[in-house]
Parts: structure tokens; C-alpha cells; sequence
């Protein structure tokens, strides 16, 4: 079992990651949000405060919040936007219905264009392929990955809702899309969700270049 990251470890951690994918054109402009547990009694999460430029985090933007999403009494405050990213309710349903430890959620091209082309199949069939074997507990290029596609909603609870029973639909699938929106994926720490995001993101983007050529 992994040793749970401090508040401070998480953040810088998380902060690294947003810059990478800034830096991969996975989360332009203000897009996409990251969180991390760094307590699991009480539930504390490590999250991006809304309207963040991911790729200028240094660790220091990031706010706890409880298990019901808000800030826990004694929180500190930091000197940025104090209010936790508007998703924050569909990282508390991934930490509940799939034990992440770490929730990344990007906006890549690739990501939008497929979730829009796909969004009337319910989601991206993606078999065959080397890369498969990144996502966790897949050993072979066989490997069958279902991607479902939801629609994107600003009701946050109302879109809970709807990723909890599509997830529970598919209860093996390593991530999900939000229609013309981005990808979620998690992990059991943030390396494991980071590098979920890599592999799903290349392959994404071999689809859609494949459906193009």
C-alpha cells in the first residue's frame, strides 16, 4: 500500500503534472482540474482552486476540501481564487466509487473531438494496442478498453448522478469523457492517474488520426 502524500507533497506533485500537460496542450487557458487524497479519515482532498492556468502552478494555488466538498474549518488560504474547482463533486464520486487516490481531468484536442464524434455510441471502443497495457491491471494488447461518454452538464449534482450509474455500468473502465468537454481518469496515486492520462491521451489521438488518414 502507498504511503498517502502530505498536503504539501500532493500540491507540488499535482502542480508538476498540470505543467507537463500545459505543456502538452492537455489543458489550455484556465481547463481541466487535478485533486489527490491526503486524508482518508476525516476525507481530505487536495484540489485546483476554479479558473487556475495550469501550466503557472506551483503548488501553492491548491485548497483542501472535505468530504462534502466544502473547505474544512481551519483551512488555510491561499492568495489565489479561494473557491475549490466547480468538478469538485465528481472527484468526491470517483474517490467513493472507484478508491482514487488522485482524480486528473484534462481538455485536450483530441479528447473533445472524439467525445463529440462518438457522444451518440455512448462511448470510444479502443482494442488492440500496445499502449493498452499502461492502464492498470491490463496485461494484454487484446485488452477490450470501453471509454463512455457522457453529456456535459453545469448542474454538477445532476451530472453526478448520471456518472455514478454510467460508471456503474462499466465498472472496469479506466477513465471517461465528457461530451466535447475533456477526459477523467484516476489512479491509486497521482504517478498511476498521471500516467493514465498519457496512455489515454496518446491513444485518443492514434484514433483520430487513423479516422482522418
Amino acid at each position: 500500500m502507498s504511503t498517502m502524500p502530505t498536503f504539501a507533497a500532493a500540491s507540488k506533485a499535482l502542480a508538476q503534472s498540470g505543467r507537463r500537460f500545459y505543456d502538452r496542450g492537455w489543458v489550455l487557458g484556465t481547463s481541466g482540474n487535478f485533486s489527490a487524497v491526503v486524508s482518508q479519515k476525516p476525507l481530505r482532498l487536495a484540489i485546483t482552486p476554479s479558473g487556475a492556468h495550469k501550466g503557472q502552478l506551483t503548488g501553492h494555488e491548491f485548497l483542501a476540501v472535505d468530504g462534502t466538498g466544502n473547505r474544512p474549518h481551519g483551512a488555510r488560504r491561499t492568495s489565489g481564487a479561494a473557491k475549490p474547482s466547480a468538478e469538485t463533486a465528481l472527484h468526491l464520486l470517483l474517490v467513493r466509487l472507484r478508491g482514487a487516490s488522485a482524480i486528473l481531468h484534462t481538455h485536450s484536442v483530441w479528447s473533445t473531438i472524439l467525445s463529440g464524434r462518438y457522444a451518440g455510441a455512448g462511448g470510444v471502443s479502443i482494442e488492440g494496442y500496445e499502449m493498452l497495457k499502461g492502464l492498470a491491471g491490463v496485461t494484454t494488447h487484446t485488452h477490450r478498453e470501453w471509454i463512455p461518454i457522457v453529456a456535459n452538464d453545469q448542474d454538477m449534482t445532476r451530472l453526478a448522478g448520471v456518472v455514478e450509474r454510467t460508471l456503474g455500468e462499466h465498472p472496469t473502465a479506466h477513465g471517461f469523457l465528457l461530451e466535447r468537454h475533456g477526459l477523467y481518469t484516476w489512479g491509486t496515486t497521482i504517478a498511476e492517474a498521471e500516467r493514465h492520462v498519457e496512455i489515454l491521451e496518446f491513444l485518443f489521438e492514434t484514433i483520430g488520426r487513423s479516422k482522418e488518414a
